[in-house]
């Protein structure tokens, strides 16, 4: 139950992220996890979450996490006072990318220095 417990952080994003067909099992020291979800970022989150616990190469588990939607990264609810610059840094670490967010938006965007509260944006892979 040590690894299990290192480990728990990752297993309670997991129960927050929701990810589907979730299994744990601890065999011989090492922690299995597989699941499947949302998106890359959901993933990839994960994946954060494991190396902050165990290290850039952990040696004490074996996550199969799947993607159940590649055809784009994330998804984002728009919050009061963000801006496109502001959530292209949240999710690509670069605010000049927000171009790339626009594009794939243009279907309920019409400007990209007007977005409002509540909106559903796709987060394109890039």
């Amino acid at each position: 139950m040590m690894v299990k417990s290192k480990y728990q952080n990752v297993l309670e994003l997991g129960e927050q992220l929701n990810i589907q067909n979730g299994d744990v099992k601890e065999e011989n020291g090492k922690l299995h996890i597989t699941g499947t979800a949302s998106n890359q970022y959901e993933k990839n989150q994960l994946w954060d979450a494991i190396k902050a616990s165990g290290g850039e190469n952990p040696q004490d588990i074996m996550a199969d996490i799947k993607v159940a939607d590649t055809s784009y990264y994330a998804k984002h609810t728009v919050q009061s006072g963000e801006s496109l610059s502001r959530i292209a840094k949240h999710y690509y670490g670069d605010p000049m990318k927000y171009n790339a967010i626009f594009e794939a938006n243009k279907n309920i965007l019409k400007n990209p220095d007007v977005i409002h509260p509540d909106q559903e944006l796709v987060i394109p892979n890039i």
